[in-house]
């Protein structure tokens, strides 16, 4: 079984067909940023971290479908790189750490506390997945838009020079 297989057994066994969420139910909108990313031109492990972003719940997403003691039972699905990113994008403190981004600024772990300093490979994935996940939200859900549309187009602005040229022409096509 191919591990796009394999995560999406797994998230379909936590229950993510069922969990609403702004864009649908999670593993629509799961779906969606996975095949986003892959339209982008994303790596795999990054295409997979998108499919499974939500699996420890995230900052702004509480609803996880499984604990960061777990995280074995992720990599087993989607290898060791996704998982990473994964845990990397669960775990950001946003309000801490988006603002620095783009200019190395310190990353906290909400799980752990832990402030760290990412290298920029790391920084691009996670922009280039959070751009994937909150445009997703902007095109399925009007009132997403209308209430954040403006904070997220500054946000992505300021990470322009880490996002990949399809992600950066995404926000400007649907932020303005």
């Amino acid at each position: 079984m191919d591990r796009v297989a394999k995560a999406t057994d797994l998230l379909g066994a936590r229950g993510a067909r069922d969990v609403p969420h702004p864009g649908g139910t999670l593993l629509a909108h799961l779906r969606r940023v996975h095949a986003t990313l892959g339209e982008w031109g994303a790596r795999p492990d990054l295409c997979l971290a998108g499919l499974c972003h939500a699996f420890y719940g995230t900052d702004g997403f509480a609803v996880a479908l499984g604990s960061t003691d777990e995280r074995a039972t992720l990599v087993e699905a989607v290898g060791a790189e996704a998982e990473g990113i994964v845990y990397l994008y669960a775990g950001c403190d946003r309000g801490f750490s988006h603002s620095g981004l783009a200019q190395g600024g310190p990353f906290r772990d909400r799980f752990t506390g832990e402030v760290s300093d990412p290298p920029e490979a790391a920084r691009r994935d996670f922009a280039e997945l959070t751009v994937a996940n909150e445009l997703d939200l902007v095109q399925i859900n009007p009132e997403f838009r209308e209430r954040y549309g403006h904070g997220l187009r500054e946000l992505f602005d300021s990470w322009e020079g880490l996002l990949s040229v399809p992600a950066r022409r995404a926000v400007r096509s649907l932020l303005g």
